[in-house]
């Protein structure tokens, strides 16, 4: 048996991120290994990536304390920031770009991703992130139509947008592209 890619959610924290400080990729770190261990995962637990990228990963993290526990007591923002940590590392990895800056309102998605230049960064697309916390297979199919259409229909159609939907209860993540 092949040994799965390995996504280490600590790399967030490094500041080898260009759209994330140190603190900020802790902070979406650790929501994220908040989330994964309320649904009794551990590190190393197979992540599933699945539509525009399919692969597998073994998903890595600092298994959190309680105090951390208690820090992201408020079950849909740890969901919803978690999410976004574990699509920032999708974005670098199975995707090939890196999360360049956070989006504005009104974009209809998070993140710019793009590619590192000599001058730079040069975004190439946005990713809009959602996190589901135990959801149904239809209940994932719901949330990505929701969101192509949302990135469609908020003006960013002339960019490229991937959807990111994560879901810990599995976990999974399933990546969709708009169609331009």
């Amino acid at each position: 048996m092949t040994e799965l890619p390995t996504l280490d959610l600590n790399e967030l924290a490094t500041g080898n991120i260009p759209a994330l400080t140190p603190a900020m990729g802790a902070a979406l770190a650790e929501a994220a290994s908040v989330c994964l261990e309320w649904q009794g995962h551990t590190p190393g637990v197979r992540l599933t990536v699945r539509g525009a990228s399919d692969s597998g990963y073994g998903l890595t993290w600092q298994p959190t304390a309680a105090q951390a526990q208690r820090s992201w007591n408020d079950r849909s923002r740890a969901v919803e920031m978690g999410a976004e940590g574990i699509a920032v590392s999708i974005a670098r990895s199975a995707i090939g770009y890196d999360v360049i800056r956070r989006s504005w309102q009104g974009t209809g998605f998070d993140y710019w991703i793009g590619e590192r230049v000599a001058a730079g960064f040069v975004p190439k697309a946005g990713l809009e992130v959602s996190g589901i916390y135990n959801g149904s297979e239809s209940d994932i199919r719901a949330r990505v139509r929701e969101k192509l259409q949302q990135a469609n229909q908020s003006g960013a159609q002339t960019w490229e947008t991937y959807v990111t939907v994560v879901e810990f209860g599995r976990p999974l993540a399933e990546v969709q592209k708009n169609d331009l």
